[in-house]
């Protein structure tokens, strides 16, 4: 039997992430595999979203020039092979890279689908080529990083073309002229925002009483508004009764807020409902362990990912909360397994201070607890809420937005902070540290941020809060 000290489960940013820092530390490392290393993220999730959320910005900036700026731009059209094609190309380069990156670091890739044996072994079939069935067992650990799938929901079957879920809404046929989004998470706003920027009449329904309803509610509301503004008909509240798939579209019915049946004809029906653990065929009940009522595997020691099997650890999108399915937490949850494997020492992931960022226009980025988790967990806090439009910088870009910190009361540390608005995925790496050090605004305000600049208003936030407001008294 091949025995490496360590195998990983799951090519994914989790999964990749751990075999990288693994063999960094000189561990010898297999990494099974049975789709494409770099999983969703880089396949179907965030690469290829993000790189078609900047086209669509560019058309945004398009329109900006002629009507704002009086610069006399004009769309012509959208080349969507040409869209697309520049989209798999930056795929395929990041793709290359990261085989390449595993390879000079001496990881052990294996095309293959995986199943549990035992408490730390493991079988494997070949795909795509790789030759027969081989056993493994590893000497020191054994990740799971299987990742995740789309959720849909009852009665709607997704077919790649008429019904798409987010794993495959970018690769279904040609742009849609009309869309009806389900789920007004993060990515159902990303796609909402997508559609919109492209020419399509976009539909947002979200069962919550508010989209990205785990963010703070200011920052719904700003969110909400902006996306109204731009088009959008946002439908917080409100639930799917049914759908009908027609010829050339489908056709549903939405319960509204005010207890209303909407009827809403699409070309496309988008469900972004969120996404589930994926176990199919690992038989995690051969190593001794069991999924919860959702399907997730629940670490025993959240300080090292290790579950009630010792050495069987999880990363990625298999962990429930306080995890956050997010590709930037696995990376830090796989660089944690790697070292508690190695035996170096290394500080459990603070959830709290990993920023969560919706890339959509206008853009959210948060880290830390939002006002009514802070007022939960028994904080006396104090808030200031500052518009991006009260710098200059804000006045320029001309698309609103602001800067939320909450803080405990009395001069304490920053609990959380909150962005909505134009580039604040760029600018939410200064309040990762000031929340993830425990600042306190008084630390924050010592340091002085460019002028012009939007960067200015979260400085201007901070500054207020410590008693020494400038522009904003």
């Amino acid at each position: 039997m091949d025995s490496p000290d360590v195998i990983v489960i799951g090519g994914g940013t989790g999964g990749y992430s751990t075999a990288l820092r693994a063999a960094a530390l000189g561990l010898r490392v297999v990494l099974v595999e049975r789709d494409k290393i770099g999983g969703t993220c880089l396949h179907r999730g965030c690469i290829p979203s993000k790189a078609m959320l900047h086209a669509a910005g560019l058309v945004d900036s398009i329109a900006e020039a002629r009507e704002r700026w009086g610069v006399k731009a004009t769309l012509d059209a959208v080349d969507w092979p040409a869209l697309v094609a520049t989209r798999d190309d930056i795929v395929a380069r990041n793709h290359r890279g990261v085989e390449a990156h595993l390879a000079q670091a001496g990881v052990r890739v294996i095309a293959g689908s995986a199943r549990l044996t035992g408490p730390r072994s493991v079988r494997v079939e070949g795909v795509h080529g790789e030759p027969g069935v081989r056993d493994f067992a590893a000497r020191r650990g054994l990740v799971l990083a299987t990742g995740s799938r789309p959720r849909t929901l009852p009665g709607l079957r997704p077919d790649g073309r008429r019904v798409v879920t987010s794993d495959d809404a970018l690769f279904a046929p040609g742009l849609p002229a009309s869309v009806l989004v389900l789920g007004g998470g993060a990515i159902g706003v990303e796609y909402a925002s997508f559609h919109r920027s492209l020419g399509a009449e976009v539909t947002l329904v979200e069962a919550a009483d508010r989209i990205v309803p785990l963010e703070d509610v200011e920052v719904s509301r700003h969110l909400a508004r902006g996306l109204k503004k731009r088009g959008v008909d946002v439908r917080a509240g409100a639930r799917l009764l049914d759908a009908e798939v027609l010829d050339d579209g489908v056709r549903a019915r939405v319960r509204t807020a005010r207890g209303e049946t909407l009827t809403v004809v699409a070309e496309r029906l988008l469900v972004a409902v969120g996404r589930a653990p994926v176990t199919d065929g690992l038989d995690v009940t051969a190593a001794g362990l069991a999924t919860d009522e959702r399907g997730y595997v629940v670490p025993a020691d959240w300080d090292r990912l290790e579950t009630a099997v010792p050495g069987i650890h999880v990363v990625g999108d298999l962990l429930p909360p306080p995890s956050l399915g997010l590709a930037h937490a696995s990376f830090a949850e796989g660089l944690l397994v790697a070292e508690t494997l190695a035996g170096v020492p290394s500080a459990p992931v603070d959830y709290a201070a990993v920023p969560r960022v919706t890339y959509s226009s206008p853009q959210t980025a948060a880290v830390g607890l939002t006002e009514a988790e802070a007022r939960a967990r028994g904080h006396e806090v104090v808030t200031n809420s500052m518009p991006l439009t009260a710098v200059a910088k804000g006045m320029v870009h001309g698309r609103g937005g602001m800067v939320k910190v909450v803080a405990e009361a009395g001069g304490g540390r920053v609990l959380g902070v909150h962005l909505v608005g134009p580039h604040v995925s760029e600018m939410i790496a200064e309040s990762q540290l000031v929340v993830g050090w425990d600042a306190e605004p008084s630390d924050v305000a010592r340091h002085v941020h460019p002028h012009p600049t939007l960067s200015e208003a979260v400085g201007e936030a901070f500054l207020t809060l410590a008693g020494r407001g400038l522009h904003q008294q």
